[in-house]
């Protein structure tokens, strides 16, 4: 199971929020690449990157800080947060993203997403079905679709979709465990499904249920930053597997 930290981005400063609130946007470096690099110097080779002023601003803002991590440490990076246009795609890919994720684009432009995986392919691009009592959510969680999620990642496995980020927003930030056994309803009726795990993470002893499961990776991002999970915890939880 791959371990991806998150680096949310507001301003350019390494922030974290709670179930997607703004108001709650909580500053824990001023300097994203210091976290990158010390991400990888305990052997941790992923990182989520999520452009929160893009997701607002419904376009890409902060590919700057993309392209510093990406340039200055080795770690694969998905981007997500504000893509909406081949433009925004050609930035953030030119930047330097291994793979981006998609999240209200998908919802709202079905047509420009699956031309975004035609153009480059499933090993590219990430469905990000973020919900809300099983509902997509849109626009950086600001507002919920009409879409369910379970028929929505099936949809789009049928396209050619491999890799789906799946938030459950009322644990985001909250640091009172992951979505279980809605990971494990999605896991049971999506065949072949790379699941992503995103949300609640909050102790290191999840991370084995998680990948029991059958969770293709997992997002951690407050935990870390609370101290809650150790980077050294990670460090040698990668090494035994």
């Amino acid at each position: 199971m791959r371990i991806v930290p998150a680096i949310d981005i507001i301003e350019g400063k390494c922030v974290r929020l709670s179930k997607g609130d703004y108001d709650t946007k909580k500053v824990y470096n001023e300097n994203p690449l210091e976290v990158a690099k010390e991400f990888e110097a305990h052997g941790i080779r992923y990182l989520h990157l999520v452009d929160l002023d893009g997701a607002k601003s419904k376009h890409i803002v902060n590919h700057k800080v993309l392209e510093q991590i990406a340039s200055k440490t080795g770690l694969k990076i998905d981007f997500g947060g504000g893509l909406k246009t081949d433009d925004d795609l050609r930035i953030a890919f030119e930047s330097g993203a291994d793979q981006i994720t998609g999240g209200s684009i998908a919802v709202k432009n079905k047509e420009v997403f699956l031309q975004w995986l035609h153009t480059y392919g499933a090993e590219k691009i990430i469905l990000g079905a973020d919900a809300m009592n099983e509902k997509v959510a849109v626009s950086g969680w600001q507002e919920e679709s009409k879409e369910a999620l379970l028929p929505f990642i099936r949809s789009y496995q049928e396209k050619g979709i491999q890799y789906v980020i799946c938030t459950d927003i009322s644990k985001d930030g909250m640091l009172e465990g992951p979505s279980f056994e809605l990971y494990e309803k999605l896991l049971r009726n999506s065949e072949g499904l790379n699941l992503i795990a995103s949300g609640g993470v909050s102790h290191f002893d999840e991370l084995p249920r998680l990948l029991e499961i059958g969770c293709e990776g997992v997002i951690i991002g407050k935990a870390i930053y609370e101290n809650r999970i150790r980077l050294k915890q990670l460090e040698s939880y990668i090494l035994s597997q």
